[in-house]
């Protein structure tokens, strides 16, 4: 289930599902720990009589973000009880505070008392044993706890002392209990103040709402590591009041997206909204301690017991390259701090890593047929280097690069160097960014190109010309080698993937996969070189989905989440990541305003199947547009910002050709 709206301030994330649930709560960090396990903390009302989940079918539901902040905009009405909820959700740009405020409307000409319910289902550091919850009366609060993860619980209406009107803690997923939430459907909670074990609790908060008015109320979650920590942050909200965590965390991520620098004038409303609010879910994507983290939707374990809640450096890198040319550089300065404190004596940088630093979980073993084998993918090694020069080719942040130089882009360089065959010049195997397959494959030569050429302009810069010529001269090698290896005679186009065969000849994977963009993406080839242009060509032909929705697929035949096994007409499901990387060839090869109309198209095409808030999954059905995989995806929206900053360049730099500039 995809997650609409997230929230963050870089070590506290909430994420929302379509329902207004809140399904995942991280904390130390982005991606770690998670203290719900994906299970939803419920919302509900009660008048009348009457009481609805939010969950509850007969809601109209409206989730998306006021505009240019971090700040949600949530929009829910029932028929049945005739009122109508407008929510805003934030977590604090400074405290470790999640804080929603609703304002009820009545529909009907009596005063009305509406209660409002929110239950707690933690599964505090991602299990439920071991935990506590009790009522405190002093702060008529309820706090979880385990060990020093520490949940107060609190709520308040305009007007009135902050404290829960209803609470009960009790016993869940246990003794066959379902929860404490149950007990609210009748509009009563029990009162039980403590439970231990594997617990949930319920508040609720009462409005008095007059006829064809409306009261506001507010309940929030402070985080710490102990009862200080969250009684000091629950004292904070209750002097200045909630409204003023609201309103302070509203103008900060309006001056944060303000600091977007490319001149966005005459891109069409919705692209430019849509730039700007990637720009915002790459940031709740990002741990404050450098690790920029793929996705962290946790219902993706449900498919094979893990997340996407890792560093993977690929992806940071280029989410990195987007962000420094956004004019980002403080959040990037801590990715490469974070890269080289984990890149390895060797120098290549393993599969993934959790957020604070350690290893990640991996299907790359180091062992096959009775030999060692590096379990890399060498372009998550070689992108971290190139994003680093565009870091420095940008700002000349001398004093941040310097204790990197060695430590982390010589390093990583020789490597590569070392890490080819003699006489092909190529890299050796190593797996491909799909992490499917190992080989030598086009993505990752372009990619290996593209951080040696990255570390030869770091040599020349640090005045070791010898150095420089070194990486100049296993790039060049690299360069001939694709040019005799790679290209496919019976395709009369680039294979994805080559494997050295015993006898020395090379043998052809030539099934059509969009990761054949690295081979120019990264400067390898210029765009419009003829075997990249039929290799492109190609690619579009073969990979487009043949529906309604259309978009590109990864790769022919593509088997994850796999919709159709029609596969002339869908072969894979459309990705976002592969769809714009076409654009970004269409925008490469532009010599006049009017080639840019197929990247135009594509950026429409984007924002029409983004979710209503600006949120974009990894792939979408390729019959009904619904978010398939994990949701939001931060390469995803990397790659919309990349696009978008190409698409602004390269009319920029057409406009000046055409007036003589």
């Amino acid at each position: 289930m995809p997650r609409d709206i997230p929230i963050s301030n870089g070590s506290l994330l909430i994420n929302f599902d379509h329902q207004y649930r809140l399904r995942d709560l991280y904390w130390p960090h982005v991606g770690q720990e998670i203290h719900t396990e994906g299970h939803p903390f419920r919302f509900g009302i009660w008048v009348d009589g009457r009481f609805r989940w939010v969950s509850d079918q007969g809601w109209g539901r409206v989730l998306d973000y006021v505009d240019d902040t971090l700040v949600t905009r949530v929009s829910l009405h029932h028929p049945d009880l005739g009122v109508h909820l407008v929510c805003r959700d934030v977590v604090d740009f400074h405290e470790d505070l999640y804080l929603r405020e609703i304002v009820v409307h009545n529909e009907t000409d009596q005063e009305r008392e509406v209660r409002l319910f929110f239950g707690q289902d933690f599964h505090i550091s991602g299990r439920e044993v071991g935990d506590t919850a009790y009522y405190e009366p002093e702060r008529r609060a309820v706090f979880h706890y385990k060990g020093q993860r520490w949940f107060m619980v609190n709520t308040m209406r305009e007007g009135s002392p902050e404290g829960v009107d209803q609470w009960a803690v009790g016993i869940k997923e246990a003794k066959g209990k379902e929860g404490t939430w149950r007990d609210a459907e009748d509009g009563e909670l029990s009162g039980n103040a403590v439970a231990q074990g594997s617990v949930d609790s319920t508040v609720a908060l009462h409005l008095s709402v007059p006829p064809n008015g409306k009261a506001r109320g507010w309940h929030w979650i402070a985080v710490g590591d102990c009862f200080q920590a969250v009684t000091a942050i629950n004292r904070a909200v209750r002097e200045k009041g909630p409204g003023a965590f609201v309103k302070r965390t509203q103008d900060y991520w309006r001056l944060w997206v303000d600091k977007a620098e490319r001149d966005l004038e005459g891109m069409p409303d919705d692209i430019c909204h849509l730039y700007r609010r990637s720009l915002m879910v790459l940031r709740t994507q990002i741990d404050s301690e450098g690790a920029i983290i793929a996705a962290n939707d946790f219902d993706i374990a449900h498919y094979g017991r893990d997340t996407y809640a890792y560093m993977w450096p690929r992806d940071g890198a280029l989410v990195a390259g987007c962000l420094i040319d956004a004019g980002y550089p403080e959040v990037t300065r801590r990715f490469f701090d974070f890269c080289h404190r984990v890149i390895t004596e060797e120098g290549y940088l393993l599969h993934k890593y959790n957020p604070d630093g350690s290893l990640g979980s991996s299907w790359h073993g180091w062992y096959h047929e009775g030999e060692k084998r590096l379990p890399v993918q060498e372009d998550e090694t070689a992108l971290v280097i190139w994003a680093l020069w565009r870091h420095f080719d940008r700002y000349r942040d001398i004093e941040f690069v310097k204790p990197h130089y060695r430590g982390l882009v010589t390093r990583a360089a020789d490597w590569m160097c070392r890490y080819r065959y003699e006489e092909s010049g190529l890299p050796r195997p190593s797996w491909d960014l799909w992490e499917e397959r190992r080989g030598v494959h086009a993505w990752t030569v372009g990619a290996t190109w593209g951080g040696l050429q990255a570390a030869a302009n770091f040599a020349d810069a640090f005045g070791e010309t010898e150095l420089a010529a070194k990486y100049r001269r296993a790039a060049e090698e690299m360069k001939e080698g694709v040019r005799e290896c790679l290209m496919s005679s019976k395709m009369d186009c680039f294979a994805r993937t080559v494997n050295r065969q015993a006898d020395g000849t090379w043998a052809h994977d030539v099934t059509m996969d969009a990761s054949l963009v690295g081979l120019w993406l990264f400067g390898m080839f210029a765009p419009d070189a003829p075997e990249i242009v039929a290799t492109m060509e190609r690619m579009r032909g073969r990979l487009w989905v043949k529906t309604d929705v259309g978009g590109m697929a990864r790769y022919e035949d593509d088997y994850y989440h796999q919709v159709s096994e029609d596969v002339d007409n869908i072969p894979g499901n459309p990705w976002f990541i592969c769809t714009l990387w076409l654009a970004q060839w269409h925008i490469a090869r532009a010599s006049s305003q009017a080639d840019l109309g197929p990247a135009r198209d594509i950026l429409i095409w984007v924002a029409d199947r983004s979710l209503r808030s600006g949120v974009m999954a990894e792939q979408v059905h390729p019959y009904t547009n619904e978010p398939l995989s994990v949701s939001p995806l931060t390469w995803s929206h990397a790659t919309l910002v990349m696009t978008v900053q190409d698409y602004v360049a390269k009319r920029h730099e057409l406009a000046q050709q055409r007036s003589g500039t």
